[in-house]
């Protein structure tokens, strides 16, 4: 049987050598070794840094030579854990935070810049992702899913702010997702909180460009993290989503990682405002 128009007829081989953990692409076990960004003399601002995509960009920035400070909720272990593999190539400190608490990111945020002496980068990552029908959604479920990922990265960019103002230059990176754009069933929270970081991202940029501070966003699709990794493990429903990426796989959190660690450096000097998507292809939005 030939081919559906638009696909690629070796497309099954290639999905199953990346299936296989082989290189595919570049991809498959991804190992990025950055040569080209270089950011010494700069002070970066991770939420949500514990695990995944938060700590794919930790290690990535570390490699880039930045120093990092980054929060995390509960996951003290897995903190511990980071900072001990990294440390040795830059300073990386971990902050404890309610991100629903404004007075807790307000002084999480005084001690990073009484630490660190400033921040030049903040990277939005911290959110949650939890199922619910609209019919039988409780006020709290709502409310919580806008605290943490909307509320929270309001809070902490009018807490960076002033720093990157006082310094005059900023690199802001939201965090949003494909379902921010489309919409997700039983996700309607989730997709609200990112859709409104979509909107919240362009009206920084509108709002910070005369202060040199370049607000951009990064939506990623599926990634293969803690908080997916339930959904995924039913291996007919994760077949079923790689058939509906183009590239034929699912991210990895590095696959993320790189497009924030591009969106902070002077390569990107001339993108704000931007909503970069980062899915596979399999959300195409012009």
């Amino acid at each position: 049987m030939g081919s559906r128009l638009g696909e690629d007829p070796v497309r099954p081989e290639r999905r199953r050598a990346c299936r296989q953990n082989e290189r595919c692409d570049g991809q498959g076990s991804l190992k990025i070794k950055n040569t080209m960004i270089d950011l010494t003399d700069k002070v970066t601002l991770i939420t949500g840094g514990s695990r995944g995509i938060g700590a794919a960009c930790i290690e990535l920035f570390a490699d880039a030579d930045s120093r990092v400070a980054f929060t995390y909720r509960k996951n003290q272990a897995s903190a511990s854990e980071l900072i001990a593999s990294l440390s040795p190539k830059r300073q990386i400190k971990a902050y404890a935070v309610d991100i629903e608490s404004e007075q807790d990111i307000k002084s999480t945020v005084e001690k990073i810049i009484t630490d660190f002496g400033k921040v030049d980068i903040l990277v939005n990552n911290a959110g949650v992702w939890k199922y619910g029908k609209v019919d039988e959604m409780s006020l709290a479920q709502w409310e919580e899913t806008i605290r943490i990922n909307l509320t929270g990265a309001f809070l902490f960019v009018r807490e960076v702010v002033p720093s990157m103002k006082k310094n005059k230059f900023g690199r802001i990176i939201n965090i949003s997702s494909t379902a921010g754009q489309r919409g997700e069933a039983f996700y309607s929270h989730y997709a609200s909180s990112k859709g409104g970081m979509i909107s919240f991202t362009k009206s920084l940029a509108a709002e910070l460009a005369g202060s040199n501070i370049n607000v951009n966003c990064v939506a990623p699709g599926w990634v293969e993290t803690d908080m997916t990794s339930e959904v995924l493990s039913d291996k007919d429903y994760k077949t079923k989503v790689e058939n509906e990426i183009l590239v034929g796989r699912i991210a990895l959190p590095k696959d993320i990682a790189g497009p924030v660690l591009f969106l902070a450096s002077e390569l990107a000097r001339h993108i704000n405002g931007e909503i970069l998507n980062v899915n596979g292809g399999s959300v195409l939005c012009g």
